[in-house]
């Protein structure tokens, strides 16, 4: 036969369990809202608009032999896409130059920095600084 036992914890115990029980709520609301924000964040618009870093990365691809080689010829497709992303955003093109997915894929960004002036592109940002880079 089972017989329930009741144990009366003081009142002073009920006490302290309810203040841990609300501090428990506070760090897991405080950490719903640091969450939220890292969301929101990692969703928001960087230096190359709502495209992530990888794929403006990607459609620069036509430039890898040119950003490796200052004597490499720099391709008319490569020419085309530094030309349309400088026009709609410049900051995008030193994001990419600069990312560890350039290291990775073998582009130096000392070479890179030269397409814009080898491709004769006019509307390039002559004289603007990209990391400790500048633009010829």
């Amino acid at each position: 036969m089972h017989v329930p036992i009741r144990v009366k914890l003081p009142s002073s115990r009920i006490e302290t369990m309810s203040s841990n029980m609300r501090a428990w709520v506070v760090v897991m609301l405080a950490c719903l809202v640091a969450s939220n924000v890292f969301i929101c964040d990692v969703n928001a618009a960087g230096e190359c608009g709502k495209t992530p870093i990888r794929s403006a990365a990607a459609s620069l691809s036509p430039c890898l032999s040119a950003a490796g080689n200052v004597r490499a010829a720099v391709p008319p497709t490569c020419c085309s896409k530094v030309g349309s992303l400088i026009k709609t955003a410049p900051k995008c093109l030193c994001a990419v130059l600069l990312s560890p997915l350039a290291k990775q894929a073998g582009i130096k960004p000392g070479i890179a920095i030269t397409i814009p002036k080898r491709c004769n592109i006019g509307n390039r940002p002559a004289g603007k600084k990209c990391g400790r880079y500048t633009l010829p």
